[in-house]
């Protein structure tokens, strides 16, 4: 019987966990011995007891990940977990090869097989995997919260006896999964919502959401591969600026939410954009851990900056671990069910899901990009 383990995460500042009870007792029933790590779902509300009742054995450190088959986690390894894990196993996590080749190395002389949450495909035979999406979803959802707690006025219209309150007004740059949960959430609470996007794609569903999307000519080339947006030209990121510089000085709120995968953020809010805003306007900058979409986000700290307050915060999702947890443990359940069909481990690598997510096998490291970064020789 495979053994699978659930370390507490040891990323500093991380609340959530890679396991909660309901899908423990889904990966017992796969044929899983299943072991989680005391205390590792205290932060996300998810006692050890309950990780007990629902057929796992708690053990007391990490150590438990030299003798497992399996190992499940939220955040990369360090290098020296890595070297500790044991020959042949099996890594389900994230793990962002291109900037931690140290920890991609590492892993190919332990010869694991290491299996990127972040590289799952985005077809829709995968979509019960993504985490990306799963976690992203919570981080736009936390953001418009953010950002109506952070404001000095409220949401919503209000019609009172002492007058008329007009609705807060928000800029959303992005439309992706955050910024359309960001919307979503922006929208429930009353505020009037305007979206830039390059992608004229997702006008449709920025405006069935009640928003107003901000047309900037030529955005209809700008949709890349699995849906993520291109890199945009100079020429094209001027007129964008231009139009929603506009927008964000009229605002009470900015959420920035554009990202390109493996690469810096790009930086769409300048100083001036910044100084433009009315004092006690705030922007959530949800792209922080990439360097941020504005110019003046500090990642990881809060700032005032001309009268505006910029929220710099990292891993929104774990603000929120209790569903954040749920829901990446449901994206690796589903991972386990496509790797362990039988209880066994089963690697197809003619299989998109399998040939696109898993970075190192068989002491090699099998994607050239991570590869070329430094992270061992290409299978």
């Amino acid at each position: 019987m495979p053994t699978l383990f659930v370390p507490k995460e040891s990323t500093p500042g991380e609340t959530r966990v890679a396991a909660v009870p309901d899908t423990v007792r889904r990966l017992v029933k796969l044929g899983l011995a299943v072991q989680i790590q005391s205390g590792a779902g205290d932060a996300a509300g998810f006692l050890d007891a309950r990780f007990a009742e629902a057929g796992a054995t708690l053990v007391p450190d990490a150590g438990a990940a030299a003798q497992a088959d399996v190992v499940a986690r939220l955040n990369p390894p360090t290098v020296a977990e890595a070297d500790a894990m044991k020959p042949g196993a099996v890594l389900v996590s994230f793990l962002w090869p291109v900037a931690r080749p140290d920890v991609v190395a590492a892993l190919a002389r332990r010869g694991v097989t290491a299996f990127a949450m972040d590289r799952i495909p985005r077809i829709s035979r995968a979509q019960s995997m993504d985490a990306l999406s799963s976690q992203a979803n919570i981080a736009g959802y936390k953001a418009a919260l953010l950002a109506a707690d952070a404001l000095p006025r409220l949401m919503p219209l209000l019609m009172t006896a002492a007058g008329t309150i007009t609705p807060a007004r928000f800029v959303i740059m992005g439309a992706g999964v955050a910024g359309l949960q960001a919307i979503a959430t922006a929208r429930r609470l009353g505020a009037v919502v305007e979206v830039s996007d390059v992608r004229r794609v997702v006008k449709e569903q920025v405006e069935s959401l009640g928003a107003r999307f901000i047309e900037v000519e030529g955005a209809e080339d700008l949709e890349g591969a699995g849906g993520y947006a291109k890199e945009a030209s100079p020429e094209f990121l001027e007129r964008q600026r231009a139009e929603v510089a506009r927008r964000i000085a009229a605002a009470d709120a900015v959420i920035t939410t554009a990202l390109i995968p493996g690469r810096p953020a790009p930086r769409l809010v300048s100083e001036d954009m910044v100084r433009s805003m009315r004092p006690g306007s705030v922007l959530v900058d949800l792209a922080a851990e990439q360097g941020g979409n504005c110019e003046l986000t500090v990642p990881g700290q809060v700032v005032q900056r001309h009268g505006v307050r910029i929220l710099g915060h990292m891993n929104l999702p774990g603000m929120v671990p209790f569903h954040a947890s749920d829901m990446y443990a449901r994206n690796i359940l589903n991972v386990l069910l496509h790797l362990f069909p039988k209880g066994a481990a089963t690697l197809d690598f003619d299989d998109e899901i399998t040939a696109g997510s898993v970075v190192v096998h068989g002491g090699l490291v099998r994607s050239p990009d991570v590869a070329a970064a430094g992270g061992g020789g290409a299978a």
